[in-house]
């Protein structure tokens, strides 16, 4: 029996914003059976850079966002649920705008796949993250920062995104809960805060509308918390090497006057006693079963 599996995500206004988007779907293309794509109406040529992408497996879906809705971004969801929703895979990935799959990891992923698959306890599978932070050589370690997030979930069951990042479960119409979950073996590369500043400020707006917050957060990457730093020792896809060069920031210097926040400091505290205690603070959006 052959396991089939979706891709999906959705964009708008992603030249604007700085998303590395091409090369995200670019990436998951090798595993997929289907890539559902949907692009929302808005200022730049986004959708035709995804229908110039060429490859067959893509499906587009045109949609118009609802610019009232500014409930906790709920209209993330919306878009989100439009693209999964048009998925007729066994299982469905969402890969984010900014996140890309490294190419060594698609037979891990597949594997992980067929594994799991006869195993109805297993309704997702979750990755490992390397957020980037700055430039692409320094990644965020600190537990505010989601290590572990599911993008795979079986596309049989009943699920839903109360926003963008995860899914809950819903069974015999009962209150909703996380996925169980396995682990994929595999990680995904978010380089969502490596953009060009300026892209992030752009995106930071916007994401301020549909979080009902009038004032956007200003963001300079210099002004950062460099404890929370590591060095990143391994490589990058090379479905985003060319957006590296184009489209991120190339060299990340920490203001030295800078002083961490009251969050910063707690978040400091909790990975310390992290690496004391061998627990894992960060927030987590499902449970692992296998």
């Amino acid at each position: 029996m052959t396991i089939s599996i979706s891709g999906f995500t959705f964009i708008r206004n992603g030249i604007e914003l700085g998303f590395p988007f091409e090369a995200s779907i670019r990436s998951l293309l090798p595993l997929v059976d289907e890539f559902v794509v949907a692009v929302g109406r808005g200022n730049d040529d986004t959708l035709a850079r995804v229908l110039a992408i060429g490859d067959p497996k893509i499906r587009v879906i045109e949609t118009l966002w609802n610019e009232r809705m500014s409930d906790r971004g709920f209209v993330y969801a919306q878009q989100k649920m439009i693209a999964q929703y048009a998925c007729t895979g066994d299982w469905a990935f969402y890969l984010e705008g900014d996140e890309v799959v490294h190419e060594q990891d698609l037979a891990a992923i597949r594997a992980s796949v067929e594994k799991h698959h006869a195993n109805p306890a297993v309704e997702a599978l979750v990755f490992d993250y390397h957020h980037f932070y700055g430039s692409a050589q320094w990644i965020s370690v600190s537990p505010g920062w989601y290590r572990r997030e599911c993008r795979l979930i079986r596309n049989t069951i009943r699920t839903y995104a109360p926003d963008g990042q995860y899914w809950l479960v819903t069974s015999n119409h009962k209150r909703p809960r996380n996925p169980q979950a396995a682990l994929a073996n595999a990680h995904i590369y978010h380089y969502g805060w490596i953009r060009r500043n300026e892209d992030m400020q752009k995106k930071l707006d916007q994401v301020s509308k549909y979080w009902a917050s009038s004032t956007a957060v200003q963001v300079q990457y210099s002004q950062f918390d460099a404890r929370a730093l590591k060095a990143f020792t391994g490589t990058h896809p090379q479905a985003v090497h060319a957006w590296l060069q184009t489209g991120a920031e190339q060299d990340l210097r920490i203001d030295p006057a800078y002083q961490p926040t009251r969050k910063e400091n707690k978040y400091h505290l909790m990975r310390r006693l992290e690496q004391w205690s061998g627990l894992d603070f960060s927030r987590k959006h499902f449970k692992l079963v296998a």
